[in-house]
């Protein structure tokens, strides 16, 4: 297949283009316009692959993205392109509303006009999978999970420009019959991730000695998935999902914030033993506005109907996490030049 890819040089769309064009021999298009958090180090493992190229633009700008249709003509779009970080939209909303939602359009349009002057055939086969987040249902409470049929209740601008994409998509697919499909995941983490979400950031910190900042009281939970887990399930969904379809992508590994941070302080005080663990830098830090108390999904759908099941726990994933990230300071040294850990989210106008 030759498949686009928006957003490739970022963490969940690094994964997904080193599984497509490195395991599986797709023809990849990634298209990125290498924001903070993107990284072509990340491609690093399929940059010379045949099948595998790069085009910098911006999923904004209507004429680039009419361009790389005609000139690729694709089979497939995977939308990941997105700002994604909570605490970033906190303090600079527009971005996220431009990006997320005027970039969305600019796909939709751009992939629409494509479609529809596709032969037959190309046409029935032709999808569109755009890429969200479990954040757009908002907080749950003790029990229960996230379905595809749990209303959207967002709490960020950044989970609330997510649900406007999201709707965006389905109201393409009712009214203009674009074959499209939305998935919603859990908290992705590993190799590749931009250091300023809990997991890379608790990492380097600790490699550095420095303090593990934990929001609030550090009760907050979120169901992790390992973003290769993630990147086949986005695979399966492609091909084998449902125009007009959601699919719920989770990890079934519940973990309070707190419970997350102290499993990387035991990992890395079992691979480097000290005087005393790393847990003694562990500080509670003033909750992040807004803040969603517990995120649960449901991804029995995507196991029932399309196969897919994760091959990574918590316990197995972190320590693959831990051990990529102390085995590869080439790749995040220099991210650390240009964002050194401190505190976002907390400027008030």
């Amino acid at each position: 297949m030759r498949v686009m890819v928006t957003g490739g040089a970022g963490f969940i769309g690094s994964a997904v283009c080193r599984l497509l064009a490195g395991e599986r021999d797709h023809e990849i298009l990634n298209l990125d316009c290498l924001t903070y958090a993107a990284s072509l180090a990340s491609l690093a493992p399929i940059e010379n692959r045949p099948g595998y190229r790069f085009l910098k633009a911006d999923i904004r700008d209507h004429e680039a993205v009419g361009r790389a249709f005609a000139e690729f003509q694709p089979d497939a779009v995977l939308h990941l392109a997105a700002e994604s970080h909570v605490d970033r939209s906190i303090t600079g909303p527009a971005a996220f509303i431009s990006t997320n939602i005027v970039g969305t359009h600019a796909m939709l349009e751009g992939a629409r006009a494509y479609w529809s002057a596709l032969p037959a055939s190309r046409r029935d086969a032709f999808r569109f999978l755009h890429i969200s987040t479990d954040e757009v249902f908002g907080s749950l409470g003790e029990d229960g999970l996230f379905t595809e049929k749990t209303p959207y209740d967002p709490s960020s601008p950044y989970s609330a420009s997510k649900a406007a994409s999201d709707h965006l998509v389905r109201a393409w697919h009712r009214t203009y019959g674009l074959p499209a499909i939305v998935t919603n995941c859990s908290n992705n983490y590993g190799p590749y991730h931009f250091p300023e979400k809990l997991i890379p950031l608790t990492i380097l910190n600790a490699l550095e000695g420095a303090h593990l900042p934990v929001y609030g009281d550090g009760s907050n939970v979120r169901d992790w998935l390992y973003v290769e887990d993630h990147a086949r399930a986005l695979e399966a969904v492609l091909m084998r999902g449902r125009p007009g379809e959601t699919y719920n992508v989770g990890g079934r590994n519940e973990r309070t914030n707190l419970q997350v941070v102290s499993a990387i302080c035991d990992e890395l005080d079992r691979l480097f033993p000290g005087p005393q663990s790393r847990r003694a830098l562990i500080r509670m830090v003033p909750d992040r506005p807004g803040h969603d108390h517990r995120y649960a999904i449901d991804a029995a759908k995507l196991e029932n109907e399309l196969g897919w099941r994760a091959q990574e726990n918590f316990e197995t994933g972190l320590a693959r996490t831990v051990r990529w990230y102390v085995d590869n300071p080439a790749w995040w040294r220099p991210l650390r030049k240009t964002y050194d850990g401190a505190r976002l989210g907390l400027e008030k106008v």
